[in-house]
């Protein structure tokens, strides 16, 4: 069995629209750290560029992160960030 990380960047058209996702962060990562098998989640805001934030995420194995792609599909978080740009890497990582 191998843990999944995801790593990368969630990159924002404007300030508005970071602020925006900014507001809706912490239920969204409260949620996820909430749920079975997540060992990591973080997103932090770049005070260099506060347009991006950097995420980086490990899950116990590939179906616990499947689990919370599929929670996470139809909540606020990502109605209210769909189409924003992301630029990340998934790795299966042996134990």
């Amino acid at each position: 069995m191998s843990r999944i990380t995801l790593s990368g960047f969630l990159i924002c058209r404007s300030l508005e629209e970071a602020d925006r996702v900014a507001v809706l962060l912490p239920e969204h990562v409260r949620l996820t750290r909430a749920e079975p098998g997540c060992i990591r989640f973080e997103v932090l805001r770049s005070h260099s560029d506060p347009t991006r934030f950097a995420v980086s995420e490990a899950f116990t194995d590939r179906a616990a992160f499947d689990a919370h792609q599929a929670r996470a599909v139809d909540t606020l978080w990502a109605k209210a960030t769909k189409g924003i740009p992301r630029k990340y890497e998934i790795r299966d990582e042996p134990e």
